[in-house]
């Protein structure tokens, strides 16, 4: 998450600061509806259920910066093996961006800040209370990376005119993640641009933070959640000291990354142990 670039051509610095600009442009530009977010989102929903009719918890999972990978996949079978549907977001496909497009410019924090991807989540979610198959009041968010930014600047956002304005929806209601009872967030980006620890959130689901000792991506945040958990949110912080930044994926091309198959098992607990919790009898 927000690497500097390696090559520092005149033409991609010409590419960036025309990306930049973009960014400048006022939210409104672009302004949707929830019904319209979530019909170009859902045809890119990946969708994993347990056997039987439900109503299911759902897990909804948002990918880090460099897109959808296939150790997800694997998250998402614990998730309905442990009794929970899932939702997968892909909020690259609607807006037509590569992995490599992503990498060069999500990851660089040049387009698409969590608080603008927050729209996703919100419009996930609207879409998922919708379901038969759902329990419109056990819903967990799970995100990596940049997905666990865009979750945590989703609880942070203010309602209303701030809300509209981040994530380019016009017709938010006034509490978008009604029914959101947990937030898994893995290897969180929480530096410059994000909401984390400076914020109180406007709802305080069961939180579970998973911090990497040798994470030279993002770094360890233990500042910022710390400060948020002081604030109110009811958020566990789970160190893994030998860990690396997406230590799940043993197919990872950065030379940062070092999968770590009993980190990866340990995950896989906090995941099941989530999904027990939010369905216990309320």
């Amino acid at each position: 998450m927000l690497r500097t670039p390696s090559c520092g051509s005149a033409a991609l610095i010409a590419i960036l600061a025309l990306l930049l600009l973009g960014l400048g442009m006022p939210a409104e530009a672009f302004a949707e509806t929830v019904a319209r977010r979530i019909e170009r989102l859902q045809p890119h929903f990946t969708v994993t259920r347990p056997d039987g009719e439900g109503p299911f918890p759902v897990v909804i999972m948002l990918y880090g910066c460099g897109g959808q990978r296939p150790f997800q996949n694997d998250m998402a079978r614990v998730a309905a093996d442990a009794g929970a549907a899932v939702v997968q977001v892909d909020s690259y496909a609607p807006r037509r961006l590569s992995r490599v497009a992503a990498i060069a410019t999500v990851c660089t924090g040049a387009q698409l800040h969590g608080r603008e991807r927050a729209g996703d989540l919100y419009a996930a979610m609207a879409w998922a209370r919708a379901q038969a198959w759902a329990d419109p009041a056990r819903v967990v968010a799970m995100g990596w990376s940049h997905g666990a930014w865009t979750i945590m600047d989703s609880l942070a956002l203010r309602s209303g005119a701030e809300m509209r304005r981040a994530t380019g929806l016009d017709d938010l209601p006034e509490e978008p993640l009604n029914g959101l009872a947990g937030a898994l967030i893995v290897y969180p980006y929480a530096s410059v641009g994000s909401y984390v620890g400076r914020r109180d959130w406007r709802l305080a689901p069961r939180s579970v933070a998973v911090l990497c000792g040798r994470d030279y991506v993002v770094g360890t945040p233990r500042g910022p959640l710390e400060r948020q958990r002081a604030r109110g949110a009811p958020l566990e912080i789970h160190f893994f000291d030998d860990a690396t930044h997406a230590f799940e994926d043993e197919l990872a091309e950065d030379p940062r990354v070092r999968y770590n198959p009993a980190a990866t098992q340990r995950e896989y607990a906090l995941l099941r142990e989530m999904i027990a919790n939010v369905s216990a009898p309320r």
